[in-house]
């Protein structure tokens, strides 16, 4: 697929793009104001530009980045939510944490639940090994959850994907939503390349190298305008 720069006007029959900038939205929009990051990404491209003009910086109240807390439960959720969508894996997600019989969901507790009932709450099969070899991998010691931030996204990306059923999707997933790191783009991740196929006005889906050499300019900021793509589309993970 050829790329040859953004085009601001193309079909959208899913009706997914954002609409047209209502009057006083330029007003809206500095209610929160530009981060340094922010005004970097509309400098770099013209599309980000839009997209953040249209709807205003991401309020940080709003940030995803770091929200998930703690490292078990962050590589638990990208888990559940392997190919699902938002809506799905946040509702089976809170059917997994109900099965744990109000216990957080840690390695011990996973590795305490009737597998059965993990399954009862949405779960495949497969999903409910994924789980439990994470748990069992924690527990001891491998990998060390205490210390992983202190490794490179590479690092930590080959970290976890020597766990069972976690590929490097659900590793990116771990890098932006726990600890938070700002350069980081999953090429594999369909809500980015439907948003970006979007907003770009491109006839497919960008395939990985495609969605590299058009987040090229991003650099280091591409997670937040991974958050401004998701943001286009409302579905940023669960």
């Amino acid at each position: 697929m050829l790329w040859r720069g953004p085009r601001h006007r193309h079909p959208d029959p899913e009706g997914l793009s954002p609409r047209p900038r209502p009057a006083g939205a330029a007003k809206r929009r500095n209610a929160t104001t530009l981060s340094e990051v922010d005004r970097y990404l509309r400098r770099a491209d013209p599309v980000l530009r839009r997209l953040i003009d249209e709807r205003g910086p991401i309020d940080p109240r709003e940030d995803r980045r770091r929200s998930r807390p703690d490292a078990f439960e962050a590589i638990a959720r990208a888990i559940v939510g392997q190919q699902l969508s938002t809506k799905a894996a946040r509702s089976i997600w809170d059917r997994v944490v109900a099965a744990l019989d109000g216990n957080r969901p840690g390695a011990g507790a996973i590795l305490a639940a009737d597998p059965e009932a993990l399954r009862g709450a949405g779960l495949s099969a497969a999903k409910v090994a994924y789980l439990r070899d994470l748990a069992e991998r924690v527990e001891a010691g491998d990998p060390d959850l205490a210390r992983i931030s202190e490794l490179s996204d590479e690092d930590v990306v080959a970290e976890l994907t020597a766990i069972k059923g976690v590929g490097r999707w659900t590793a990116e997933m771990f890098l932006i939503f726990h600890l938070g790191r700002p350069d980081v783009v999953s090429t594999g991740d369909l809500g980015i390349r439907r948003a970006v196929q979007l907003a770009y006005g491109l006839e497919e889906l960008p395939g990985p190298t495609d969605l590299e050499r058009i987040a090229e300019p991003w650099r280091p900021h591409r997670t937040l305008a991974c958050l401004y793509l998701w943001r286009s589309l409302a579905n940023a993970p669960a």
